[in-house]
């Protein structure tokens, strides 16, 4: 094992600004505010502010009011000299923007805005679906594109369709936790979902590359659709603080993160075998090189959940097992698969460890075979449940009860599955949305199972006493949610896949408040913070290398 230490240094950097003096420093004063306003909007609500001290890996942002107004607190930017963007569709800085704050007083810096230059760079993923032609099963087709990079990078392509087929034909030989950052190829194709031969695999690469084709820039230099765009946040939804933590390497895909009794933020590497933890408080980073299965195999980390004791367990993916980590002793322990059920194709990408003290067993999944498995930590024996005959469709989270028995989702389907600890008993239930493709998610203190409806674009509630489903739409139709938590209050919180927003839901009301976030994100796990007394939403950039954290001021 080697431990990492990255520490964050902060230094200065001449920035121009206009002050305007300001009472005394106090816990509610403001240190940077101003007016964001534009030719064709006038005073504009739902800007995103983000402030960087030059040197910091620290980022801050805000949200305009209705009045256009932005207010940065003291206790969030030390004296010092930053640097400010914004986001905000079809808008850019009429110039490049800086303030300098000073200890005690306010500093005041309105931002004028203009047309983009470049619209096309702004679009989120959703947006980009939104505005494409072609129907519902095409976009579907192409949907995977973005899990590696943004749309964007696709419709900017030139190719023609025999172009576009063989691109389509290379990226099939790359896993999910690929990006072009850090490629990485697969060894072998799983299995679970049966034969899949060559001659439809081809027909599927065909109709993808013509469909792009056709949408790409392959026959002019514009785009012969026009952008929808999506609303900028309105009311509630600006009234947010985020804090953005830059990991050390571009490489870091922190897919998941979870934070500990000791306001810790930890997260795992989607693409290498790296676990981190960050202060919050200071910014330091501390990283941990999780040992290696397999050599000839793609590294990477998927699921990171805590135990009752809040050591760390990993899903190691293509690894072909799941590692513990120690916090007291910072050291792994790892479980590998039997060579039987060993294979290239196995993909271990979720581990369930909160219950193991009941009956000394973890539950995990192996999305090589779409199979659920348990590991007994005594014997270091694995037993492996199939709730579906070949061809199966994808079962991707599990989610252990008080008891420790298990609940699963199928994301190829629209089952919430149920394996019984003591008899292994498998029992499946339906979502009133037919294929909506549960993906990840988590039980709450009152038993309701909460999960993301990934391909149904809604969030959804299995109440386990029950047995009742609820749904709720997402807001922005196109956010596909990944992943759902609920919170100490009983509200539920999801990440929208492709809209880079933070849905926030009142389950009693059916009331969201939905909150864009800073930066292109490709938001997947999503955790709640509830030690804090408004509680806090946490999410791994997974493209932008570094940590969200996202306070509601109401």
């Amino acid at each position: 094992m080697r431990a990492l230490f990255v520490a964050i240094a902060c230094v200065a950097l001449w920035v121009q600004f206009e002050a305007s003096a300001a009472p005394a420093e106090t816990p509610h004063s403001i240190a940077l505010t101003g007016r964001v306003i534009s030719v064709e909007e006038g005073p504009m609500e739902g800007v995103l502010i983000s402030a960087k001290k030059a040197g910091s890996t620290m980022t801050i942002t805000v949200v305009s009011d209705d009045q256009g107004r932005y207010r940065f607190p003291s206790s969030k930017l030390p004296a010092g000299e930053y640097t400010l963007r914004i986001r905000a569709v079809g808008y850019d800085l009429e110039s490049p923007a800086s303030a300098e704050v000073a200890a005690g007083n306010t500093t005041n810096a309105d931002l004028k805005l203009r047309k983009a230059a470049d619209p096309a760079a702004q679009l989120s993923n959703a947006e980009w679906f939104a505005s494409l032609p072609g129907t519902d099963q095409q976009k579907a087709s192409i949907r995977n594109c973005t899990h590696c990079h943004t749309l964007e990078r696709v419709m900017r392509t030139r190719g023609d369709a025999d172009a576009m087929v063989k691109i389509v034909e290379r990226m099939t030989t790359y896993p999910q936790l690929a990006f072009p950052l850090m490629p990485q190829k697969l060894v072998a194709a799983r299995v679970g979902g049966g034969e899949d031969p060559l001659e439809r695999r081809m027909e599927v690469w065909r109709r993808q590359g013509q469909y792009l084709s056709s949408i790409n820039l392959s026959s002019s230099d514009l785009w012969k659709f026009p952008f929808k765009t999506h609303a900028r946040p309105k009311g509630r939804a600006t009234q947010v603080i985020y804090t953005e933590y830059d990991l050390p390497q571009h490489t870091r895909q922190p897919h998941d993160v979870v934070v500990d009794s000791e306001g810790m933020a930890w997260y795992a590497s989607f693409g290498e075998q790296i676990l981190g933890k960050i202060d919050t408080r200071t910014g330091k980073i501390t990283e941990y090189e999780v040992p290696r299965l397999k050599a000839n195999l793609p590294t990477g980390i998927l699921a990171l959940r805590f135990d009752q004791d809040e050591n760390l367990w990993l899903a190691m993916q293509f690894q072909g097992g799941i590692a513990k980590f120690d916090k007291k002793t910072e050291k792994f322990q790892t479980w590998s698969l039997p060579p039987e059920l060993n294979g290239d194709y196995v993909q271990i990408n979720q581990v369930a460890p909160e219950h193991w003290h009941v009956d000394g067993k973890v539950w995990l999944q192996d999305a090589g075979t779409y199979t659920v498995l348990r590991l007994d930590l005594k014997s270091g024996k694995f037993e492996a449940f199939a709730p579906f005959a070949i061809p199966r469709p994808n079962i991707y989270d599990v989610i252990s009860d008080p008891q420790n028995n298990v609940y699963f989702t199928v994301l190829g389907k629209e089952d919430i599955g149920r394996i019984d600890r003591d008899t292994g008993k498998i029992t499946l239930r339906q979502t009133p949305t037919a294929g909506s493709g549960p993906r990840r998610g988590m039980l709450d203190r009152e038993g309701r199972l909460w999960f993301g409806e990934n391909r149904g674009d809604r969030i959804g509630m299995f109440d386990t006493k029950t047995e009742q489903f609820k749904e709720w739409a997402a807001p922005t139709p196109g956010s596909w949610p990944y992943d759902v938590t609920g919170d100490k209050n009983g509200e539920a919180w999801a990440g929208g896949e492709f809209t880079d927003t933070v849905q926030r839901l009142n389950p009693r009301t059916g009331e969201f408040v939905e909150y864009l976030l800073p930066r292109f994100t490709n938001t997947r796990r999503v955790f709640v913070d509830n030690s804090t007394t408004a509680v806090t939403f946490w999410v791994g950039s997974n493209h932008g290398a570094s940590v969200v954290k996202l306070e509601p001021l109401n």
